[in-house]
């Protein structure tokens, strides 16, 4: 089974993610923020992240910043920013 982590500060958002995702047969790891999410990043081995870019503590940047130092799994950004310049600045972390 796929595992995959959301991390989203966003209840309702959260909820319908998982609700998704569980439907389709994944497991699935929730966190409420970045900082959150980094520790249920090192403590899990998942196949996947779901990435909220605006969160509180650490934004979904910096998470993804810190998660590539040590890690080549798939992130996928989630934002509700439609700039070019943050759709670069993702796509280059």
């Amino acid at each position: 089974m796929y595992r995959i982590l959301v991390v989203e500060d966003e209840d309702d958002i959260q909820k319908i993610l998982e609700n998704y995702l569980v439907d389709e047969g994944y497991a699935v790891t929730l966190a409420n923020d970045g900082v959150d999410g980094i520790a249920k990043f090192h403590n899990g081995a998942f196949d996947l992240v779901l990435l909220d870019v605006m969160m509180p503590k650490i934004d979904g940047f910096g998470v993804c910043e810190l998660i590539r130092r040590e890690s080549d799994v798939p992130i996928i950004m989630l934002t509700a920013l439609d700039e070019e310049a943050y759709q670069i600045k993702g796509l280059n972390l």
